[in-house]
């Protein structure tokens, strides 16, 4: 990663561990992501915005293998996601061979627009859900 954008992940990324997430994981209707800690073992939650179509929920990550949700996923892709207020078991993949710019066209607009300008290293992600 160059100087620059590594420069604004840690900027984006403190901003978000700091700010914008506790604040969004305690609004009721806020899409999250938990997955495992891929070192302590605990569910940790991450808002995130994406879509479900039938019976999987699409997502992309802005910041790919740097961010730490899809660094737990990587480690142990059994997540839950909450949707409209109710949570969902599933199994997340990850889709580098996606092409994330026209996934998020499909996406959320608002959040979609955040993901491209704040982000990077885009990755696709796709959660199978059980329920």
């Amino acid at each position: 990663m160059s100087g620059r954008t590594d420069r604004k992940h840690r900027i984006v990324t403190a901003f978000q561990r700091h700010v914008a997430n506790p604040f969004s994981r305690r609004l009721p209707l806020q899409t999250l992501l938990e997955t495992t800690g891929r070192k302590t073992g605990l569910p940790r939650l991450t808002p995130v915005g994406g879509r479900r179509v039938g019976g999987s929920f699409w997502l992309v990550s802005e910041f790919g293998e740097k961010s730490q949700y899809v660094r737990n996923i990587q480690a142990d892709p059994a997540v839950r996601v909450r949707l409209k207020g109710r949570w969902h078991t599933g199994t997340a993949h990850l889709l580098p061979d996606d092409d994330p710019k026209a996934r998020l066209r499909a996406l959320p607009r608002m959040n979609s627009s955040a993901v491209r300008a704040m982000g990077n290293n885009l990755l696709t992600v796709r959660v199978d859900l059980a329920d």
